[in-house]
């Protein structure tokens, strides 16, 4: 156990004169991972997704011949596992009845609500920090973001660009064909769009510019900004200040069950008292996971 906050560690709050207390509380960014995720709850220690194949086309049927019939397949299953996230301190009854400033205890609870906030922006973050990394699977055995998803009635399908490029009008223009041809693990055309971009912030200007204009970026042409006057990305750009990579860029899709976030137990803030010694103790704790299930809720490219 960490040593507990006691006089000795905080020995000015215990004498008068001091102004201010500094580098404890700064403005925070408002919530970001709930907008890479869709958010459930859980009343299990873990949820499981299970894929299915659906059929094929239908067949030509001849005069007099029976029907065909096909058969659907148990598909790849993705298991959330909730975690728990925890931390806590401890500050002694002398450090509690001599703070002059009340400095101690309020101020390191709306500390411990900060780590846990960024704990848990961290921990969503992470899924798209490490959505090409073939280290961090999924269901059918593959990272998030790659050319070679397995469909489970055979072949194998992508959701990254054909040539990995960094944020443009033509990469995202790409992008928006690429998911509008996206199938069903069956070969049947489905209706994905893409409707949020999630960049970080080295790439928000240049998402503002593509995205918000009237005519197209950089050219001397009065052509239209074609992405803007077909509603493309109707929930529009938004940065996530805890992605790592500066030129990694995201596309969030209309596909159900792709990412996700499961809430067993939503961070607690508990504290008591230690009976021998009368020292506080204070603590958060939450249980969640983060994750997907279906990759085509996500479309992307690590930048060139």
């Amino acid at each position: 156990m960490a040593t507990p906050v006691n006089t000795g560690s905080f020995a000015k709050a215990l004498w008068p004169g001091v102004n201010a207390w500094y580098a404890r509380e700064y403005a925070e960014y408002p919530v970001e991972f709930d907008k890479l995720f869709e958010k459930h709850t859980s009343k299990r220690n873990y949820e499981q997704d299970v894929g299915v194949s659906g059929f094929g086309l239908l067949a030509v049927k001849p005069e007099g011949s029976p029907t065909s019939y096909d058969t659907e397949q148990q598909g790849f299953t993705t298991t959330y596992r909730h975690v728990v996230y925890s931390l806590g301190f401890v500050i002694t009854q002398e450090m509690m009845d001599d703070d002059l400033y009340d400095i101690v205890a309020p101020r390191r609870a709306k500390q411990l609500a900060f780590s846990a906030r960024q704990t848990k922006e961290v921990n969503g973050a992470n899924v798209y920090n490490r959505a090409f990394n073939a280290s961090y699977t999924g269901g059918d055995g593959s990272a998030l973001l790659v050319s070679t998803h397995t469909n489970v009635a055979g072949g194998t399908w992508s959701n990254i660009l054909t040539t990995a490029s960094d944020l443009s009008e033509a990469a995202l223009e790409q992008a928006c064909i690429d998911i509008s041809l996206l199938k069903d693990d069956r070969g049947l055309t489905i209706a994905l769009v893409g409707e949020k971009l999630i960049i970080p912030p080295q790439l928000e200007f240049e998402a503002a510019r593509i995205l918000k204009t009237q005519y197209r970026v950089g050219t001397d042409n009065n052509d239209i900004n074609a992405l803007k006057e077909l509603g493309k990305f109707r929930q529009g750009a938004m940065v996530n200040h805890f992605l790592t990579d500066q030129d990694a860029w995201f596309i969030r899709t209309n596909a159900k069950d792709g990412m996700k976030y499961f809430e067993r137990k939503p961070d607690t803030f508990t504290m008591d008292n230690d009976f021998d010694t009368e020292n506080a103790k204070f603590k958060v704790q939450g249980r969640y996971s983060f994750g997907w299930s279906d990759p085509r809720g996500l479309f992307g490219s690590p930048g060139a």
